[in-house]
């Protein structure tokens, strides 16, 4: 193919010692269709650690040995080879270098190490020399090791180097840019690729998905910026490309590597080859799509409702749906199917969004010819997830938290993969009818790891510029303390992709909301940059919740101020509230074994209601319980005072919650309540672990709903797991995220569970057989279709009551301390019940002069007083009047002494 090429000014310097400027020619057309994604070119002579680390473009930091100092007469340098094969064994000289530079120990202020390295312990810093500093960047292009040598020369110690904070340094314009990956204009084709560290880069062009290559051009690079550009005189959307690069690995060697593009807008069947297009094209956009505006319900963050939902869920179950259309983005269009219409049927009741797991490219499920396999088996049988642990990595089926490009949509949920415009329209197309449905989308992303790192097939950033993108131990290995290989988004060019990549979803796709995965393990700072590049997309303000867990090698702000539970306060970004939901489910999110069952929680029986193996509790243990309830209905807000079981009085900053404080958030946009999301068992299954097993179908579908009450009138953001509302079982699954459509069904037809369709996947839930087991095997576990429909119902009851008023999702901690005042509280309370009294006046939206919320977790009726409520001519809110629970119609008020009788396990409000 003959293709007119237009080659950005090249304005990097002759690379220098030993290093040319070999990006002047392309790399020969066969590489683009080399079946192989990495070629060694010069493989490495041995391996070591990288425990030397850049501390900016001059420095670098040695663990200070005291075991292994330099020998009198020493000296430390940094060797460099272009094309790699370095050999630094102990006791003999360097071989294989082009040159060496010699370091100078740092001494004074120059010698400290910035904050962000502190975490790396004594550390001696060596300075580059003035005469060597503008080299640093072809420096940084070659096999570098850092070299403790004998008077001799001989080698005492050598390590490679960790380079990020040079290039963070000295390529700092980077983050400026505004047109990495293929870019079409006027006629033109640009690619651009930030590759500081390569020798040599390439694009391949393929006309189609897979079509051999019909050309290979060379990209020049930018001295200023690391980037490699090369722009084409013709548009070429609609066609494919690759990368070539050559770049040197550590302890690999220089590579050859054939790579997909980290900004990738779409891509070809299981990410082969990177798609072109311009998403403002109209051919990309549905009909109608540049006309429509979300709804307009959530005018602040505490204002959402969500609904958490997998794509693949939602549909692949639902035989209302077209055959093609099952498990994929087209589903959501047909507006008939049950699916669809239960979703219309929250939306009009009050739900306001829909948050999406991921729908970006992920590496785990295949795009192509997944495996669905049909299991059968007795209810507490293992022949279910023998079968799904077959298919597990070929099935069509993952929670997705496995990016592979982060700014394309996911291929499996595509009518067509292999075609690159066909997810992007169908996407638009799901977001667009959910907009239609009164519903807003949100999308939950995953930045803090990716799929893959190094130089695996499925790896894209660290085989671009390796060992940048990831977060490193002192070794210079990739941490994996979230599952996977950790990003480095405190590192200055990974942070800029996580701000791009949610633009570009907000821009391009009208997404609403976003939801972090693992967030604590971002800067708090990388955090607000993602907020205002989110905000300047939408151009309103677009809400940032995610997990705030403190864990990992970032624990306790050891690399930087991170994007945790405790340290977000004032900015705004919600984190989940883990206080309100080990309360109310009953132990805590990572039990196994016989604490899943002995520690109950406060709905499902702690001390008033014990199953026949539960942790002996007293009354006191559920005072303080109630008390961690009511820290989450108020927002979990650090200055709410509360009266707590023993009479005191604080504010909730200083109640006790595990070591650390109750209340943690500063407004309620800060706080997302919630008690069952995808991760751990549904609320069903932990209530079937934890209820007494005499408990009727028809209680446990009200035990149910009273932790979904607790959530809807709880300050902040509500947050709740599709299938909460009918009972959705996973048959006992601790951790789903592998277990196939089989574990993971949702009936929107209201007649099944999927309680007892056997013994959860063996991995994650095998050495619980015995406990799980007789469970599934009990019949009476299992909801009848009327347990479900009342579910339903009831839910639906709820989100119409948090949305009939502005006074379950007050806006500032101001308002919440000044309306909110809970009653039933201190040493003489009854335990088993919430009451709260709600000031409506004066308060935009309220709609009530005020209102009490009661819910009477206990198998017997409660009567208790609300002193603010004395007074107001209270009602029965309307949601209730005629709602699907009979027992709240039935609960008693007496006016004169503010009294309610509130019958056994109901939830109820009334209002003036």
């Amino acid at each position: 193919m003959h293709c007119r090429i237009r080659t950005a000014p090249f304005i990097a310097a002759a690379l220098a010692l030993g290093l040319g400027t070999s990006a002047a020619s392309a790399h020969d057309i066969g590489a683009c269709d080399d079946p192989k994604f990495l070629t060694v070119l010069h493989p490495a002579p041995g391996k070591l650690e990288a425990r030397a680390v850049w501390i900016d473009a001059g420095r670098i930091a040695v663990p200070a040995d005291a075991a292994a100092p330099i020998p009198a007469g020493g000296v430390v340098k940094l060797y460099f080879a272009p094309e790699g094969g370095l050999s630094a064994a102990p006791g003999v000289p360097v071989r294989g270098a082009a040159g060496s530079v010699p370091l100078t120990r740092a001494t004074g202020a120059r010698a400290a190490l910035p904050d962000r390295f502190a975490w790396l312990g004594k550390m001696d810093v060596y300075a580059v020399p003035r005469a060597w500093l503008d080299r640093v960047p072809s420096l940084l292009q070659q096999e570098l090791l850092l070299v403790r040598e004998d008077r001799s020369g001989r080698v005492t110690t050598a390590t490679f180097t960790q380079a990020a904070a040079a290039l963070d340094a000295r390529y700092a314009s980077a983050a400026r840019l505004n047109d990495l990956g293929a870019t079409v204009a006027r006629g033109d084709t640009q690619f651009k690729l930030w590759a500081p560290t390569a020798q040599k880069v390439s694009v391949c062009l393929y006309p189609g998905p897979d079509s051999p290559a019909g050309a290979i051009l060379p990209l020049q690079r930018n001295a200023a910026n690391g980037a490699w550009s090369v722009r084409t005189q013709d548009d070429r959307s609609g066609s494919y490309y690759k990368y070539v690069v050559d770049v040197f690995v550590p302890n690999l060697g220089m590579v050859r590597n054939l790579v997909t593009d980290p900004y990738s807008v779409s891509l070809s069947t299981d990410s082969r080859r990177s798609y072109i297009a311009t998403l403002s094209d109209p051919r990309l956009k549905p009909t109608g799509w540049d006309a429509h505006r979300a709804p307009q319900t959530v005018r602040a963050p505490a204002d959402m409702t969500v609904y958490e939902l997998h794509v693949r869920d939602f549909s692949v179950n639902d035989p209302t749906v077209p055959t093609p259309h099952r498990g994929t983005y087209a589903a959501f269009t047909d507006t008939q199917s049950n699916g669809m219409r239960h979703l219309s049927a929250l939306a009009k009741a009050g739900l306001t969004d829909v948050h999406l797991l991921p729908v970006f490219d992920i590496g785990s499920v295949p795009e192509a010819r997944c495996a669905v396999p049909v299991p059968t088996g007795a209810p507490d049988g293992e022949r279910q997830q023998a079968l799904i642990r077959q298919t597990a990595e070929t099935d069509c089926f993952n929670w997705g938290y496995d990016p592979y490009h982060y700014n394309a949509p996911e291929g499996s949920y595509s009518t067509d993969p292999n075609d690159g415009a066909r997810r992007i329209i169908e996407m638009r197309e799901m977001v667009l009818a959910l907009h239609k449905a009164g519903l807003r989308v949100g999308m939950d992303v995953v930045y803090n790891h990716t799929f893959t790192g190094g130089q695996k097939e499925k790896s894209v950033l660290d085989r671009i510029v390796p060992g940048y993108y990831h977060r490193l131990n002192a070794a210079g290995a990739i941490e994996t303390s979230t599952c996977c290989d950790n990003t480095a988004t405190e590192n200055l060019m990974m942070g800029k992709l996580m701000a791009d990549s949610v633009a570009l979803w907000t821009r391009e796709y009208r997404i609403d909301s976003f939801r972090f995965d693992l967030m604590g393990h971002q800067p708090r700072a990388a955090m607000e940059q993602v907020q205002k590049a989110a905000d300047r997309a939408a151009g309103r303000r677009v809400p940032l919740i995610g997990e705030g867990w403190n864990f990992g090698e970032v624990a306790d702000g050891k690399r930087f101020v991170q994007a945790s539970q405790l340290s977000l306060n004032g900015s705004g970004i919600g984190t989940f509230n883990d206080r309100l939901r080990d309360a109310v489910r009953g132990g805590s999110a990572g039990d196994s074994g016989i604490d899943m069952i002995t520690r109950q929680g406060y709905i499902n029986g702690m001390f008033y209601d014990p199953n026949d193996r539960a942790r002996p509790a007293t009354r006191a243990d559920l005072m303080r319980t109630a008390d961690m309830v009511r820290a989450g209905l108020a927002g979990s807000i650090r200055s709410y005072p509360l009266t707590t079981y023993d009479g005191s009085i604080k504010p909730l900053e200083k109640v006790d919650y595990n070591g650390q404080p109750a209340g943690y958030a500063s407004a309620p946009s800060e706080v997302v309540n919630y008690v069952e999301n995808h991760d751990n068992q549904t609320l069903f299954d932990i209530n079937v672990l934890k209820l007494p097993r005499a408990t009727s179908g028809a209680d446990r579908a009200r035990v149910q709903m009273l932790g979904a009450a607790l959530t809807a009138f709880s300050q902040g953001v509500a947050y709740f797991h599709a299938g909460v509302d009918t009972l959705r079982s996973k048959s006992l699954d601790r951790n789903s995220f592998n277990s196939g459509d089989w574990f993971n069904r949702i009936d929107w037809s209201y007649q099944d569970n999927y309680f007892g369709t056997g013994l959860p996947p063996e991995a994650d839930n095998g050495k619980d057989y015995a406990l799980l087991k007789p469970l599934l095997a009990d019949a009476s576990l299992k909801p009848w279709p009327a347990d479900i429909a009342f579910a339903r119902d009831a839910f639906r009851d709820l989100l119409a009551i948090r949305a009939s008023t502005s006074l379950f999702h007050l806006k500032s901690a101001d308002e919440i301390r000044k309306r909110l005042q809970f009653a039933n509280v201190g040493p003489q309370q009854e335990p088993t019940v919430i009451a709260a009294w709600l000031d409506g006046r004066g308060y935009p939206g309220a709609n009530f002069g005020g209102l009490v919320y009661l819910v009477n977790v206990d198998k017997v009726p409660h009567t208790v007083s609300v002193p603010p409520a004395r007074g107001h001519a209270l009602r029965l809110h309307p949601a209730h009047v005629n709602g699907a629970d009979a027992r709240a119609r039935a609960t008693q008020y007496d006016a004169t002494t503010a009294t309610f009788t509130v019958p056994p396990r109901t939830a109820v409000v009334f209002v003036e």
